[in-house]
């Protein structure tokens, strides 16, 4: 009963803040449906396919409080508002005491001075709306949920700046608002902080994100592991953070003219790869086919071949559909007509070919699932629980470990749509 309210709930509010939601909000739905189907899962009752586990049902997530950086004003550092940014911390315990596992949060992105303004708002662009959180996933500190890294030092970075924490414009006035398009000095002051916090005597770290934070993770990685001492295991994961540069169904380039603005907008060249901005328009380098060219540090990438988000709003937006004939494929895959399931099945195959090199990495790894949804590292049900998705019989979360920890090479691809039973797919209607 709980996922039929969400979903008439979820009717209604599409209709309304369809453009919102475009802006960084379905991170925010995707957290309220994962909550309610963990709900479920705890009363066996998820699709018919919840286990009763008594240590599984008996952990409650930690709420861990935000940390706010006093010294941020002083580097520049600053959400959209002007307030300050900030993060959550877990201490890790026992042998994970030197560890550190860092997840940059999501939510979209800002391409205007009016959508940024509004985000200013919000928690994805203020820290005035930040509240303590529950660390889940591959932040849970228990280790029948996260047999890994359930006892790392984890860091929960809070997304404000509406640009993957890649921003820099020094000015504050954007079209007579008053807004700080600083991701870039948010990204340093958060490291400069956690380092004397006592990363920087990290034995190993990893750096996550979900997402927009994704798509930062894949910015980021480089410097993050320039940044520790050289001695440190220092990798990365991007979970649903490789968006393509594909035209939508109308033949129009919809992701790369969204992305040229906030790279515009924000001064986030300055964040980009030198050799590819002389090469090409900096918006292309804004991709993540660009950015695994050229980074150093072992990489994972987690990603669905049928990325809810990239689906809604990179191959079928609204605007590309005036007729409607995608509006209940968009929300739930299974009302996709077979015509629809064969354009899906073409947007997995850019995804696979645009990973085909990295394929060939020896110190990558790389799990593509064939679900329907998006961030999979922040739920206990699509990391690891008894209902999680699965290639080769391992969870996310097994998988992600065997890489990390050498134990095995990891290059999973799922087949095509619908053949894996084990997929949580998000059914918006």
């Amino acid at each position: 009963m709980a996922i039929h309210r969400i979903r008439l709930w979820f009717r209604r509010w599409w209709g309304r803040n369809r453009v919102t939601l475009a802006g960084g909000c379905a991170v925010v739905i995707l957290a309220v449906i994962f909550t309610v189907r963990y709900w479920e899962h705890e009363e066996g009752r998820a699709e018919g396919r919840g286990v009763q586990d008594p240590v599984f049902r008996s952990l409650e997530p930690p709420l861990v409080d935000l940390t706010l950086l006093r010294k941020a004003k002083a580097m520049g550092a600053l959400c959209l508002d002007g307030s300050l940014p900030g993060y959550h911390l877990l201490r890790g315990e026992g042998s994970g005491s030197d560890k550190w596992l860092l997840h940059l949060e999501g939510g979209g992105w800002c391409a205007n001075a009016e959508s940024c303004a509004s985000r200013g708002r919000t928690a994805l662009g203020s820290s005035m709306y930040m509240d303590a959180i529950h660390f889940v996933g591959i932040l849970s500190p228990y280790s029948s949920q996260n047999p890994d890294f359930f006892n790392w030092n984890k860091v929960k970075v809070r997304y404000c700046d509406g640009a993957s924490f890649a921003g820099d414009v020094e000015s504050e006035d954007q079209s007579g608002l008053k807004l700080f398009f600083r991701g870039q000095h948010i990204w340093e002051a958060i490291i400069d902080q956690l380092l004397s916090e006592g990363l920087a005597k990290a034995k190993q770290a990893f750096l996550t994100g979900c997402s927009a934070g994704g798509l930062a993770t894949f910015i980021h990685c480089d410097n993050f592991r320039n940044r520790l001492p050289k001695d440190s295991t220092v990798k990365c994961l991007s979970d649903a953070g490789f968006f393509l540069d594909e035209k939508d169904i109308s033949g129009k380039e919809t992701i790369r003219s969204f992305f040229n603005e906030v790279v515009h907008l924000q001064g986030v060249a300055k964040s980009l790869p030198n050799d590819c901005i002389t090469a090409m328009e900096p918006p292309q380098c804004f991709f993540p086919h660009e950015f695994i060219k050229r980074i150093n540090t072992p990489l994972f990438i987690l990603n669905p071949a049928y990325d809810f988000w990239q689906i809604q709003h990179i191959l079928a937006p609204p605007e590309s559909d005036p007729g409607g004939q995608w509006r209940r494929c968009r929300m739930n895959i299974r009302y996709c007509n077979s015509n629809q399931i064969e354009i899906l099945h073409g947007f997995r195959k850019s995804l696979l070919d645009s990973l085909n090199k990295f394929q060939r990495n020896k110190k990558g790894g790389m799990f593509i699932n064939s679900c329907f949804v998006h961030c999979q590292t922040t739920s206990n049900i699509t990391w690891h629980s008894p209902t999680s998705p699965r290639l080769s019989n391992k969870t996310i979360a097994e998988a992600v470990g065997d890489w990390y920890f050498e134990r095995g090479l990891v290059m999973e691809i799922d087949c095509p749509y619908p053949c894996n039973p084990t997929c949580f797919n998000i059914e918006f209607i």
